[in-house]
Formats: structure tokens, C-alpha cells, sequence
């Protein structure tokens, strides 16, 4: 496999903007220092899609999508809690647990997330499948200056990252819109169809920035 992007030990690469089509965000290592950062001029968000697709084979707890602001270290973070073997959706620090997932390790899994701000309706949609929907938050909108983090959960804004809550493993295909996505755009992302892409977040047109140890690389395929 043709490496794409290598960083330095400790060197921040500069922010791009890029189409990432047909390629992934590998983190090779457990560590408290590397993620990617995705840069978005969105600051007052009253509803969210998230969809992304991750490949690990870790066996603990650990983050795969973390928006934070000042007020809310976890205005928005998708996590694996693998003691009870649940994907968790955190809005504005309010927890939806979803259990049941086959979260499979070695396996691409396609994860959509959604929160309606109006109702408070938050609903996890698990390789095309959905949850029931959980109530978590309602009535005021996720505003500040966000800070969006894929490979480390941050406990602080833009920060307090532990080793231990890493992702270890790929990333690709991350969306995010400001608004909830219909069932059927979902399931087009899921499949791999034409589908509207992230009004907020673009895979095609990604404005992020690589710190630490993360390569950027062409994904993984099976071939038959």
C-alpha cells in the first residue's frame, strides 16, 4: 500500500483542504498525542448528522468522533464503551446508550449519528441499521467555537486526552450536516450510493489538519 502522508513525531502538518475520496486516516499507535483535527467555519448548530466508517480491533473503551466547545467538553462525541459493549451518543454531556451492536473488530463499520435540538431526539444508525430514538437534550442549540477531533476523546476543549480512550485503527468517510439526515440518505451513505454530501463536513472537500503519528492513506480493499 502506497503511503500518501507520513508526519514527523511531533510536528503538526499545516491545514489542508482536500478531496479524500477513496482514502482513510490510519493512527497506528496508542497514544495521547495524535489525531486529525477538522477545521469548519459552523459555530451555532440547533440540529447534527454525524456519519463516518471506522476499522479497529481494539478491546476497550474508546472515542470515534469528538465536537467539543468551551462550555461542553462532549457537545457532541460518538464512543465506544466496551465494559458494556454500547455505543454511546453524548449531546451537550447528556449520554443515549445503544446496546445489541455487532461491533466486530478487523471489520468497516458505518456509523450514522443524529440529534434534532428541537426535540431532543438522538438516534444512532448502525451499518444501515436504526435504534430506537433516546431523548438527550433539548431546547438550546450546540453554539461556541467548536473544536472537532477524530483519534482522541477530549475531556477539555481541544484537549485532555487519554491514551487509554485512543483510537487505534482507520477512519474514513466523515460527514457531518446541520441538520437531520432522512433515512434514506442514510442508507444511501451506508451503501455507497450517490447521497448529498456534509454541508458542514465534506470527505470530498475536507479542511483538516494531521498532528502526531497519523498517516493518510489509500483505503483498504478485499480483493476477489
Amino acid at each position: 500500500m502506497k503511503v500518501l502522508l507520513l508526519l514527523l513525531m511531533t510536528t503538526a502538518c499545516a491545514a489542508l483542504t482536500q478531496d479524500l475520496s477513496g482514502k482513510m486516516f490510519t493512527f497506528p499507535l496508542e497514544t495521547n498525542s495524535a489525531y486529525v483535527k477538522f477545521n469548519t467555519s459552523g459555530r451555532d448548530f440547533n440540529a447534527i448528522t454525524v456519519c463516518h466508517r471506522s476499522f479497529t480491533d481494539l478491546k476497550r473503551d474508546h472515542g470515534l468522533f469528538s465536537l467539543s466547545t468551551p462550555n461542553n467538553a462532549n457537545d457532541f462525541l460518538i464512543f465506544w464503551d466496551n465494559t458494556n459493549k454500547e455505543m454511546e451518543a453524548h449531546i451537550k454531556n447528556k449520554k443515549a446508550e445503544y446496546g445489541g451492536r455487532d461491533y466486530k473488530p478487523n471489520t468497516w463499520h458505518s456509523i450514522c449519528t443524529t440529534w434534532d435540538g428541537t426535540t431532543g431526539l438522538t438516534q444512532l444508525w448502525f451499518n444501515g441499521q436504526p435504534s430506537i430514538r433516546k431523548f438527550t437534550n433539548s431546547g438550546s442549540s450546540i453554539g461556541g467555537p467548536v473544536n472537532i477531533i477524530v483519534g482522541q476523546e477530549q475531556d477539555s476543549h481541544g484537549g485532555g486526552f487519554d491514551i487509554k480512550q485512543s483510537l487505534v485503527g482507520m477512519m474514513s468517510d466523515v460527514h457531518m450536516w446541520d441538520y437531520v439526515l432522512s433515512a434514506c440518505e442514510i442508507q444511501n451513505y451506508v451503501d455507497e450510493r450517490n447521497f448529498t454530501p456534509g454541508n458542514v463536513l465534506n470527505w470530498r472537500a475536507l479542511d483538516y489538519q494531521i498532528v502526531d503519528k497519523v498517516l493518510l492513506e489509500h483505503k483498504v480493499t478485499v480483493c476477489y
